[in-house]
């Protein structure tokens, strides 16, 4: 038994590693910043699953599985909206090839908070620490 677990463990290393390759091969040669970011996610949290999954068979203990746990959950969290925010960074950009968009859904919403954002610039946000200093002056 312990030589099948040893075996699967190592198939998933390899697995893992076929992945991370997988996701440097698609960094190099993908187009745009778009195809990059799902080339760099979905290896890595399928690479990073497979790797844990074989430590936890290699090592056959339920302290080091529940150790692990919390890492491939807390990448699981983590690893979506650093994607999202990476695309949308890329969107703004213009690193993306829009020809192959079905769907411009960021174009409205883009514009409206450029445009937000430019209604906002010519009024003051707050008071200066400048204008604290006068209204101190002028209480005396």
């Amino acid at each position: 038994m312990n030589l099948v677990l040893d075996v699967a463990a190592g198939v998933l290393l390899v697995v893992a590693a076929l992945l991370s390759v997988a996701a440097g091969a698609g960094l190099v040669r993908f187009p745009d910043a778009l195809s990059r970011m799902h080339a760099g996610t979905k290896p890595q949290i399928l690479g990073l699953i497979c790797v844990v999954l074989a430590i936890a068979l290699s090592l056959r203990e339920w302290a080091v599985l529940l150790t692990l746990i919390p890492v491939v959950v807390l990448q699981l969290f983590t690893a979506p909206m650093s994607a999202h925010m990476i695309g949308r960074a890329g969107y703004r950009t213009g690193d993306f090839r829009s020809e192959l968009l079905v769907a411009d859904e960021l174009e409205d919403d883009i514009a409206r908070a450029d445009h937000v954002s430019s209604e906002e610039a010519g009024e003051p946000v707050g008071r200066t620490l400048d204008d604290r200093e006068g209204d101190d002056d002028r209480a005396r």
